[in-house]
């Protein structure tokens, strides 16, 4: 089984302490000097950077869409360990310094400099003189302004407190995410003054370093940099993307894809089908794009292409059209003829395999998977999907594409639903089995939102699309030579057209896009076994997946359902998970659920190997 090392070598608090109050020393040093001292920012100050710009006296940054300021340990679980969570507080506020650590969410320019985080912006010519010209003049450095330094007094803070926590209790419970309630903590209690925070924050950090959430989160984050790794150089230059499908998927593929600065045309039957894509694409440069010469370039790029008179000059097609076996393979008989010598022909299939897809291709190397998940702004994963015979040239252009998307990908063999909806079919249709056994619907959403997933399974159905979701379900049950799963009221539904979040109905009613959830009956209790039914499903087939080598090793596994699915990240993956609650009491455990529920959760024959430590 792979496994990373914990990449800041702490085994224990005290010798985490150890480092922490080091590298406070230093900087306590630096702040502490009799004369000026100045940080000439370009570019990047994340994390430690900021932290030793806030020991400085005063900030200068290069005012150019590179700079980019933030404190985002919340992110691995634990919060600035060298005074950030002091130093940032003093310099620029409570509620700015809090907006800065709780998020973990960097800054741009002029927001740093609204923040108070730096005093001056200058052109990249003039950082060093203005440098040099703060030092000389030695002005008062800056403080917050007595607003928020009276906020920080010991009367108000635990109002301010109890506002801070309530806010950061809808997002993240304290025992899965301990780290931003432990940031509150210490300012509540020292109010950034005196040594004392000093010497509690480098305490509370060497705490959240042995926490499992902290190395989970650490985890997560090396996984992404390896998925980020993965694009390299490809001797494909991709400059023009076509796109062949305006429905959601398709058309916010081409959005994205415009937004990233690629030039996009897109292709459907019909204007009137192309329009309501370029609408909501205006939407996403809006959103991304506050500058009207940047809005309007963005713009620019993305056409509509009705008569698909770009797949001659595109680098790269790409397929979104619904899922069909022989409408994707008539397509592909008419564009094959149209593409440029080295174009890639790419798919956004879901479930299909690439290889009767492309067994009527006259060069069936060429094709890929390239499969978004929506919304393609938000989700950052692409599966790149290969067959045996795919050429290695195609696979690294479209590695390198996904990269240039900004996007992470990950490599996945063509086999039934890939990797990540081989894995949740499983998991959503044992929430539906729950439901039509009389299980209130918000009790089945509750027990996995409590588990840390980000919605519950029949949310999660009616955003996908419930005829998406029978459709695929049962491509794979087929590519598997599984018996196609009953779910009757899933039949109802979409009998009476209720599809779910895109008709306005399916298990729930939705309303300006969200769910209206009903309550649930006052005596209505969730199974004791329900989270289990949930989670160690969908865990069973991720081991089956790793078996049949659908992504090369287990760390992928883990990667593709935390990016592909937003699986709880403070758990690290679902093989992480099982490790963690051990092999041998998760393979009892579905044991015991396939004797009450049948054969579905029989616990895949690899699972011995995983105990063993060994790749099945």
């Amino acid at each position: 089984m792979t496994r990373r090392r914990d990449p800041t070598g702490i085994t224990d608090a005290a010798s985490g302490y150890g480092l922490i109050r080091r590298g406070q020393q230093v900087l306590n040093r630096l702040a502490a000097l009799p004369c000026p001292t100045v940080a000439a920012i370009h570019g990047f100050a994340l994390g430690g950077g900021l932290e030793l710009a806030l020991a400085c006296r005063y900030r200068v940054a290069v005012a150019d869409e590179r700079l980019s300021l933030g404190l985002p340990e919340v992110l691995l679980g634990i919060h600035p360990g060298f005074g950030g969570t002091v130093r940032s507080v003093r310099v620029a506020g409570v509620r700015a310094a809090m907006e800065l650590m709780l998020s973990g969410k960097p800054v741009r320019a002029e927001k740093a400099l609204r923040l108070g985080l730096i005093d001056r912006l200058v052109a990249a010519s003039d950082l060093r003189r203005c440098a040099r010209e703060m030092l000389l003049r030695a002005s008062a450095p800056r403080r917050a302004p007595w607003p928020q330094r009276l906020l920080s007094s010991a009367p108000l803070r635990p109002l301010v407190r109890r506002a801070l926590m309530r806010e950061v209790a809808r997002r993240a419970p304290r025992e899965h995410y301990p780290a931003p309630y432990a940031i509150i903590d210490l300012w509540a209690r020292y109010g950034a003054h005196g040594p004392q925070a000093f010497e509690a924050e480098a305490r509370s950090i060497a705490h959240l370093f042995t926490t499992q959430s902290s190395r989970n989160l650490v985890r997560v984050f090396l996984l992404q940099d390896r998925l980020k790794s993965a694009g390299g150089k490809s001797a494909a230059e991709i400059r023009h993307v076509h796109v062949v499908g305006a429905g959601v998927m398709g058309g916010d593929i081409a959005a994205w894809s415009a937004l990233r600065g690629f030039t996009v045309t897109l292709q459907d039957r019909a204007l009137e089908y192309v329009q309501p894509a370029l609408a909501r694409a205006q939407e996403l440069f809006d959103k991304r794009l506050r500058e009207p010469a940047k809005n309007a370039a963005a713009r620019a790029r993305l056409r509509a292409d009705v008569a698909g008179e770009g797949v001659p000059d595109a680098d790269v097609v790409i397929e979104a059209i619904y899922e069909s076996l022989e409408a994707k393979q008539q397509l592909y008989a008419q564009l094959e003829p149209r593409l440029k010598p080295g174009a890639l022909l790419a798919t956004n299939t879901s479930s299909l395999m690439l290889e009767p897809l492309g067994a009527r291709l006259a060069r069936p190397q060429r094709l890929v998977g390239l499969h978004f998940f929506n919304p393609v702004a938000q989700m950052p994963l692409i599966e790149i999907v290969h067959a045996q015979h795919t050429d290695p040239a195609a696979l690294q252009a479209a590695t390198g594409f996904a990269r240039r998307l900004d996007k992470l990908p990950l490599p996945c063999r063509s086999a039934p639903g890939f990797m990540v909806n081989r894995v949740l079919t499983p998991y959503m249709h044992e929430a539906m089995l729950a439901a039509q056994e009389g299980v209130p619907l918000t009790l089945i959403d509750a027990a996995a939102v409590s588990f840390g997933m980000p919605v519950g399974p029949i949310e999660l159905t009616d955003i996908v699309g419930l005829d998406v979701a029978a459709h695929v379900g049962e491509i794979i049950a087929r590519g598997l030579g599984r018996p196609a799963s009953a779910a009757p009221r899933l039949t109802e539904l979409l009998a009476a057209k209720r599809l779910g979040r895109k008709s306005g109905a399916g298990f729930y009613v939705w309303r300006d896009g969200k769910a209206v959830k009903p309550m649930a009956p006052a005596a209505a209790r969730a199974p004791p076994d329900l989270l289990d039914r949930l989670i160690l499903i969908l865990v069973n087939e991720c081991v089956a997946c790793l078996r049949e080598r659908v992504v090369e090793d287990a760390e992928l596994v883990d990667a593709a359902v935390l990016f592909g699915t937003g699986f709880a990240p403070f758990r690290g993956g679902p093989l992480t998970y099982a490790r963690a609650r051990g092999v041998a009491a998760v393979v009892a455990r579905l044991t015991e659920l396939a004797a009450r529920y049948g054969e579905r959760f029989q616990p895949d024959r690899a699972w011995a190997s995983i105990a063993s430590g060994a790749e099945p």
